[in-house]
């Protein structure tokens, strides 16, 4: 599978599925995380960013007020084995996954083609951009560490839920245009998950699908959507 060769002014792109294996996130560093959830938390809670984190969670969990760490703790264990896209659990995570990175405990993996693809493109004038459920922290923490080193000046911009909008809705997608200051027609979309390539062709960007064996979304119907197994057949130049 080879995408027809294409133009854009920014290449956008999911990380899970799409640059790094599922395992990463859902073994690795979910693991990581949840170990680690409620000492952080015991620690940090008198954090005023911290604090006001821990009550967007009792609020959407319909906690009381008087909710301690124990019952947080449960239900954000909760949400992370529903794979909850929860803003306040992506907050908690991605501090958590911060430290870890900082020290040396975590180091994020890629799929082979991806860091050459990065850099290729970015030497061609491309620029690069995040759009993930992961936060912003989490995002640009995890790029500090990785198997190919710090990798963190390859992308120029970093979107989540919290400042862009949920991955299967159009408008996050027209939120993350008017960021950047270019039309639709001049950005392209990289992910594993069809409903998210639908939402952002709706915004009238172009997009393209990575099917990566193994992958949760491996076997998914892609119908007439664009789509490859690697990052190689994906042929974008800079207009």
């Amino acid at each position: 599978m080879t995408a027809p060769a294409t133009t854009a002014r920014w290449v956008v792109l999911d990380i899970e599925g799409t640059m790094t294996p599922t395992a990463t996130v859902h073994r690795t560093l979910y693991d990581y995380a949840r170990a680690r959830l409620q000492p952080w938390i015991r620690e940090h809670a008198a954090d005023p960013e911290v604090a006001g984190v821990l009550d967007e969670v009792r609020e959407q969990a319909e906690l009381p007020a008087s909710a301690g760490v124990d019952e947080i703790a449960a239900v954000l264990h909760a949400w992370m084995d529903a794979d909850r896209k929860a803003g306040p659990l992506k907050a908690l995570q991605g501090w958590i996954w911060q430290g870890g990175f900082a020290s040396g405990e975590l180091e994020m993996d890629f799929f082979a083609d991806v860091l050459p693809a990065l850099r290729r493109w970015r030497e061609r004038g491309l620029r690069l951009a995040v759009f993930s459920s992961g936060s912003v922290t989490a995002q640009k923490s995890s790029f500090s560490n990785t198997v190919g080193g710090d990798v963190r000046e390859l992308f120029e911009a970093h979107f989540d839920t919290a400042n862009a909008g949920p991955k299967k809705e159009t408008g996050s997608y027209a939120a993350i245009a008017d960021s950047l200051g270019r039309p639709a027609g001049e950005l392209l979309f990289l992910s594993d998950v069809p409903a998210e390539l639908d939402a952002a062709r709706e915004c009238g960007w172009q997009a393209v699908g990575l099917v990566r064996a193994g992958e949760p979304f491996a076997d998914a119907d892609f119908g007439a959507r664009t789509a490859v197994g690697s990052f190689d057949d994906v042929e974008v130049a800079p207009l």
